[in-house]
């Protein structure tokens, strides 16, 4: 058996690892964050931005309310957030108010 061949399943150990953990949800992925909906700017939010979007960097207009950002954890509900019910981000999706 050559050095190559016995570095194999090493290598395939890794990758799918690697693919395993790059399938979990960012959130999953940073424990010390949490999701918050409506802080994001136009175009800079985590992912999740409604109808007609794909995922990260795809909000229509700032504070939009279903689209969330990681927030360092414990701070959502204290961000600022303009079309919000509250004027903070929430832990759940929205119906933004005029800014």
């Amino acid at each position: 058996m050559t050095q190559a061949t016995t570095k194999l399943p090493a290598i395939a150990l890794a990758l799918a690892l690697g693919a395993a953990f790059t399938a979990m949800p960012a959130a999953a992925q940073m424990p010390d964050k949490d999701k918050c909906f409506g802080v994001a700017m136009k175009g800079k939010n985590d992912c999740k931005a409604g109808a007609g979007t794909t995922c990260a960097g795809t909000s229509k207009i700032d504070y939009q309310g279903n689209a969330w950002s990681l927030v360092p954890k414990g701070t959502c509900e204290k961000t600022e957030s303009k079309t919000s019910p509250t004027g903070f981000g929430q832990v759940a999706e929205f119906k933004e108010k005029k800014a």
